[in-house]
């Protein structure tokens, strides 16, 4: 049997990929477009709205990721300015290339900025983790969700509870396709080759006795602007984390801009302390497995509340919401704000009583990226087979 190639008239699926958490969930998804038969051609677009090396670079080369085809070097600005800037240096590429569609995943502004390039410009825009709601309209993240599904032409969702937020907001069921979570289909693609987390520790400058404590160790992050950005939000946090500390040693990877308003506010001293290692951003193998063999993970970030799920490491988000409610329903998170009192206590669970391990969702089985290029070719070839009757 001869293997019908892609229509040459269909041209590529553009993807784009904007910052960490992009990265993670593109991987698997060209691996999968490049698998799948026929192959699915792809243009990678990064649009360079995180340019730092710890956290860009560096995780090309764990994800197995191949180098983007171009680079947009948008850099940091204001949402207003970032967006628009994506926006202006995105729209060429797709007027020089000529796509079958734009794939995007997550809720960057980049996500936001190259959807509506597409979609006014008559290109069918894809959006990868559709229908997370956190119902909170302080987070620019919501604002980049919300008005990304409204206007992509395919929407694949990684719960069943993402498809009725959609239903909700008036989007149409055949829109929707529930296929699982590609963020997973990373982790379990390269859970063996994660680093051991001793020597991860050992770099830190932890010695040995605390290398091998037996209540373990913590993993924080910490990077949202309503945590970090304000003295009296960050102050207490760190407070509280010092605290926790002497429970069990932490490593503490710093965002760039957490690291940065530690130094710019004073905060230094809270941090120094031989039970808490502040390291820079960490390398995606590095990061899973320093996870895999936490006791517990306090973070403010969305991926890993559903990292630590498949993984079955609690984990306490250190945020009054959650877009990822299944993380809470079904797997190992809990809710504890900004609440000093709830982070002690649910530590002082978790080293009383393993805290919650969960089960792993539906559909979190490394397949979900082969799911989307069954579905994304079908789609673009019937939609190739209307217009062309």
């Amino acid at each position: 049997m001869t293997l019908r190639p892609w229509p040459v008239d269909l041209g590529p699926v553009v993807c784009v990929v904007g910052a960490r958490p992009n990265f993670m969930k593109m991987a698997p998804i060209l691996r999968a477009f490049a698998a799948h038969a026929p192959a699915i051609p792809t243009l990678l677009v990064h649009t360079g709205q995180h340019y730092d090396r710890d956290m860009s670079d560096r995780l090309f080369e764990d994800l197995c990721l191949p180098r983007p085809d171009i680079n947009l070097d948008v850099g940091s600005a204001s949402h207003a300015v970032q967006t628009a800037e994506v926006m202006r240096r995105f729209e060429p590429v797709l007027d020089e290339h000529r796509p079958a569609c734009v794939l995007v995943v997550g809720d960057v502004n980049s996500t936001l900025a190259c959807t509506l390039v597409a979609v006014k410009k008559g290109i069918p825009a894809v959006h990868v983790e559709a229908g997370l709601r956190s119902y909170d309209r302080g987070m620019p993240e919501e604002i980049n969700r919300v008005l990304t599904d409204q206007v992509a032409d395919r929407l694949y969702t990684t719960e069943r509870s993402a498809g009725g937020n959609l239903a909700r907001e008036g989007i149409p069921g055949e829109r929707v396709a529930f296929v699982g979570n590609v963020m997973i289909d990373s982790l379990l693609f390269h859970r063996e080759r994660s680093q051991a987390p001793a020597a991860v520790l050992e770099a830190a400058g932890f010695p040995p006795e605390i290398v091998a404590s037996p209540s373990g160790y913590g993993v924080v992050t910490l990077h949202r602007p309503s945590n970090v950005d304000q003295r009296e939000t960050l102050e207490p946090l760190l407070t509280v984390l010092r605290q926790v500390s002497e429970k069990l040693p932490l490593v503490f990877a710093l965002h760039p801009r957490t690291r940065a308003n530690i130094e710019r506010f004073g905060l230094a001293d809270l941090v120094a302390t031989p039970r808490m290692a502040m390291l820079p951003p960490q390398g995606y193998l590095e990061m899973l497995g320093l996870m895999a063999g936490a006791t517990v993970m306090l973070t403010d970030s969305g991926g890993l509340q559903e990292e630590t799920t498949a993984l079955g490491i609690p984990c306490l988000t250190v945020r009054e919401n959650t877009e990822r409610p299944i993380t809470i329903e079904q797997g190992t998170n809990t809710l504890v704000g900004r609440d000093g009192a709830a982070i002690l206590r649910g530590v002082d669970e978790i080293l009383a009583g393993g805290g919650k391990r969960g089960r792993v969702p539906e559909y979190w089985d490394g397949r979900a990226a082969e799911r989307i290029a069954a579905d994304l070719c079908d789609w673009l070839l019937a939609r190739r087979a209307g217009a062309n009757p």
